[in-house]
């Protein structure tokens, strides 16, 4: 499989601005943040507005709620150019993931939105070279597309039941009425089978209870787990319900790290042999609610390329243990609350 890690937003705008002016036959982008704010750097508005004259089917499916800062200028540009807007909207959940094919044969995903203030963030996007390996994602992304009211019978085909059938994908999703390679399932059949390790990097840290239960047993098993947090995270009050969640689980024996970077990479690896890269948080909206989507895989190479990139971070950060980080009492009521109000999850 060919593959390159992007360990920065930057790093993978650059990649993706250079595959987009490639593009000959067809861009379809999944897209949780998309935002029209990085024209001085990266214009991805007119960049696939021109290639829509062009001639390249360009379509992009956008979350309603994590897209809501794109200007309505911004939309008419590029629907006048001939590309396809549509939105997902719904009362719970979101499209969260982040897929772009390209010609059908060069795919990312991770975790990396299109916004001027994520530019210089910590994240990780694969990018994954071949008509092979691409054909999982065409088939997500035309099954989000359909959700959203596409029609184009040419990217709806994709999404057919036989075409399910057939696959056995090493790209698993949480998609709302469709079981099949679950990623929440996945996630958890991973930490029961843990022998030795299970590293962990997410932005945000409030596991349902039943992923709190599965540490707990791994732990009991000898499993050594370590997690990497941001300190600080981009959205503030989430910080306290991050530190309740590590100061509950942490005297347990999990080792927590705080990297003062803000790092919104979703990785897990267990026994240094099996990697997963995505777009879910250790969260209730990730496991429970969202749309997500991942790619586990076990080629040697691109898991010891993942080990690098966890143990780098993890000598960036600082052991929570040694830090001097106290809970109010308001902060420990207003955790349990939130445990209380997501018990059932």
């Amino acid at each position: 499989m060919k593959y390159k890690l992007f360990t920065k937003t930057k790093k993978f705008w650059n990649a993706l601005r250079i595959d987009l002016e490639k593009a000959e036959k067809s861009i379809y982008i999944e897209m949780y943040i998309f935002w029209d704010d990085t024209k001085e750097s990266h214009d991805f508005v007119d960049l696939l507005s021109k290639r829509a004259k062009a001639g390249v089917e360009v379509v992009l499916v956008l979350d309603a709620f994590g897209s809501r800062e794109l200007k309505q200028s911004s939309i008419k540009t590029m629907k006048d150019a001939g590309v396809e807007v549509l939105f997902f909207s719904d009362r719970i959940r979101r499209t969260h993931r982040k897929i772009i094919v390209i010609d059908d044969k060069i795919s990312f995903f991770g975790g990396a939105n299109i916004k001027q203030n994520s530019k210089q963030r910590l994240d990780l996007q694969a990018r994954l070279a071949g008509k092979i390996v691409s054909k999982p994602f065409l088939r997500s992304f035309s099954y989000t597309y359909k959700m959203c009211g596409g029609k184009n019978k040419h990217i709806l085909h994709h999404c057919r039941k036989s075409f399910f059938g057939k696959i056995k994908s090493f790209i698993i999703e949480n998609l709302p009425g469709h079981k099949q390679y679950k990623l929440t399932d996945y996630y958890k059949e991973q930490l029961l089978k843990a022998k030795k390790s299970i590293k962990i990097t997410t932005p945000y840290f409030i596991p349902p209870r039943r992923l709190m239960a599965l540490l707990d047993n791994a732990l009991r098993r000898g499993v050594n787990i370590d997690i990497i947090i941001p300190y600080d995270t981009d959205i503030k009050t989430l910080n306290k319900i991050n530190y309740h969640y590590i100061d509950k689980l942490m005297p347990l024996g999990i080792h927590f790290y705080a990297i003062p970077q803000m790092n919104h990479s979703k990785i897990l690896i267990i026994d240094d042999k099996e990697g997963l890269i995505g777009s879910q948080n250790v969260d209730y909206l990730s496991m429970q609610h969202n749309i997500e989507v991942g790619a586990f895989f076990k080629q040697k190479d691109m898991v010891q390329n993942l080990l690098k990139i966890f143990e780098k971070r993890k000598k960036q950060s600082k052991p929570y243990k040694d830090m001097d980080i106290r809970l109010t009492l308001k902060d420990r009521i207003f955790g349990r609350f939130f445990r209380a109000f997501f018990y059932f999850m």
